[in-house]
């Protein structure tokens, strides 16, 4: 079988990919050492997949349904081994096999239609926030993940640089990294968490209603891991009349639901708004960058 990429991931990694980058041209070939591995039989690739990785539905050599799913180098796929590891199903999709080859991870199989966006508003909020909340734990010991501090203060790096190069984005910027440095003075605690979690990321399972998948593991506050969240179906938030309010009450009504300090939350997710729409700018996707400026500017 051939695994050619879905467009959707050709585009994605398009954007960021390093120069001389040549993982997309190797994935073929990497795929099929990685299904001959572990004796899987293939189905076919899940299309449009994601933005970082492939992913294939599988049956392994005992006929259960499982997911093969492989991710570049920067993607940090070792990472996310390890934090699903560790949660051991618990909230999160589960690791089956421990092999380690090529950044390519054997998942169970989850409906990989059916996410929490499925769901009206209120009720997709409140089970991804349920799910998120069960992976809040403490970080293992053997295994040493990235911070909150050290990747947005990659982020930060490249937010100054954009302002800089464009004046009319640092009325935003310039709170978004204010904000950053007064939350990173005292974090409150210090969690595994998701990294990048939205409702996309819960998907409906067999033996949990709804389960996290594709992480990109940080240890730090769960403040920070919450502000993803709040932006969710941010389209529809800025089609609204009364989308600053309504933003305003879900930072709110978020914050109380999962013990997390409101302005915290609303810090978080001012930064990680700006950053987004600031990334968007830069990468050529003019769009989104007006859609998450905008969402930021109510915060």
């Amino acid at each position: 079988m051939v695994f050619e990429p879905p467009q959707r991931l050709v585009r994605a990694l398009g954007e960021t990919a390093p120069d001389g980058d040549d993982w997309l041209e190797k994935l073929p070939e990497a795929a099929q050492r990685a299904v001959a591995l572990r004796e899987l039989t293939v189905e076919r690739v899940q299309v449009p997949g994601g933005r970082s990785s492939l992913v294939l539905l599988v049956r392994t050599a005992g006929g259960t349904p499982a997911v093969l799913k492989l991710a570049p180098g920067r993607a940090r796929p070792e990472a996310e081994r390890a934090a699903l590891a560790h949660w051991a199903g618990r909230g999160a999709v589960q690791l089956l096999d421990p092999v380690s080859s090529e950044g390519a991870l054997l998942l169970e199989r989850l409906h990989p239609d059916v996410s929490v966006r499925s769901l009206p508003e209120a009720k997709a909020l409140l089970e991804a926030a349920g799910t998120l909340r069960r992976l809040w734990v403490e970080p293992p010991a053997d295994f040493v993940f990235e911070t909150v501090a050290e990747r947005t203060g990659r982020q930060a790096e490249a937010m100054r640089a954009r302002a800089r190069a464009e004046p009319e984005v640092a009325a935003l910027v310039d709170p978004a990294l204010a904000a950053r440095e007064e939350l990173l003075a005292a974090p409150p605690e210090h969690r595994l968490l998701h990294g990048t979690f939205r409702q996309s990321k819960v998907l409906a399972g067999e033996r949990m209603p709804w389960l996290a998948v594709g992480p990109d593991p940080v240890v730090g506050e769960c403040a920070f891991d919450l502000a993803r969240l709040v932006r969710d179906r941010v389209e529809d938030l800025i089609a609204q009349p009364s989308g600053a309010a309504t933003t305003r009450r879900r930072v709110k009504r978020l914050a109380e639901s999962l013990d997390v300090d409101q302005d915290r939350l609303r810090g978080w997710t001012l930064f990680r708004a700006v950053e987004s729409g600031v990334r968007a700018g830069r990468v050529g996707r003019p769009r989104d960058a007006e859609l998450l400026l905008e969402f930021a500017a109510w915060l």
